[in-house]
């Protein structure tokens, strides 16, 4: 499939409420468990997720666009969840996501984008030089790599229950 802005928001737009759909309400169990070790919950998740609306994707996207001479990003922290997060609620994270999310997809269709603009390039502290559709298309697949995620992290809560299934459940075998 070929990068369009608007099959990029098609999924932007959508992922507030794929997410809520799957854990609004659910037992905590299911919601603050992680996948062992150092990984994330869907909590977690969440607040990387709400974290990433307020500093990275419009945040990156305005300094390609800028006339500024230097277009490199910030760094982006993958782990600022763990302090922004604390004190909230699952539900406000769900909030705050849906309407950070509101205000980013305006953003993003203010910018009236084109074929031109969306090979405009700013420099990614990691990768170097990136274009303004490799970031929006990066954005794209971020969300449904932590929707994934999310629903791996949920089906482990069940890895042992599921007995000698297990076999065929190839998200427990992630």
């Amino acid at each position: 499939m070929s990068f369009t802005i608007e099959k990029t928001i098609e999924i932007l737009e959508r992922t507030p409420e794929v997410l809520e759909a799957m854990v609004k309400n659910v037992s905590a169990e299911w919601t603050e468990n992680n996948e062992g070790g150092e990984t994330w919950s869907v909590f977690d998740v969440l607040g990387h997720l709400v974290h990433g609306e307020k500093t990275d994707w419009i945040a990156r996207t305005e300094v390609i666009l800028s006339d500024a001479p230097d277009k490199t990003f910030k760094s982006f922290d993958r782990f600022a969840q763990f302090e922004e997060s604390k004190g909230k609620t699952l539900q406000q994270l769900l909030d705050e996501f849906r309407r950070l999310r509101q205000k980013n997809i305006e953003v993003l269709r203010s910018k009236k984008l084109t074929a031109e603009t969306l090979e405009e390039k700013g420099v990614h502290p990691a990768f170097g030089e990136v274009t303004l559709a490799q970031l929006l298309a990066t954005w794209t697949v971020h969300d449904l790599d932590h929707i994934a995620q999310v629903s791996r992290i949920m089906a482990k809560q069940y890895k042992e229950a599921v007995g000698p299934w297990i076999e065929y459940l190839k998200v427990l075998k992630q």
